[in-house]
């Protein structure tokens, strides 16, 4: 197949909590559907529920959020607002606190 719809439909999520010492607030839980993984790239549906937890990006990753509210804060507590319609790309090298404030769903491609 050469074209693959993102979506939920039939894809088995994974569900997972960030490292409990890199949690800053609240207890977020992640639903990830993977949907393309093919080596270092891989594209799907991540969704969140409320909380903060420390970040360090290794890998390139661009998003796409479809519903809610988040805000990234850098290292020097420079805080960008992700909402629905707000796409971005995080580099690697990136590192701050994800802040959950209302569950938010997202669409991504990483690169690693």
């Amino acid at each position: 197949m050469h074209l693959l719809p993102v979506s939920r439909d039939g894809v088995t999520p994974e569900v997972s909590r960030p490292d409990p010492g890199k949690v800053v607030s609240g207890d977020p839980v992640h639903t990830t559907w993977n949907i393309e993984d093919h080596g270092a790239l891989c594209a799907g549906l991540w969704h969140s529920t409320s909380g903060a937890w420390a970040v360090d990006y290794a890998e390139w990753e661009y998003i796409r959020i479809l519903d809610g509210h988040s805000v990234l804060t850098d290292a020097q507590g420079h805080e960008t607002h992700l909402r629905a319609g707000d796409s971005w790309i995080i580099r690697p090298g990136f590192r701050g606190v994800w802040d959950v404030r209302e569950p938010t769903l997202k669409e991504y491609v990483i690169l690693g």
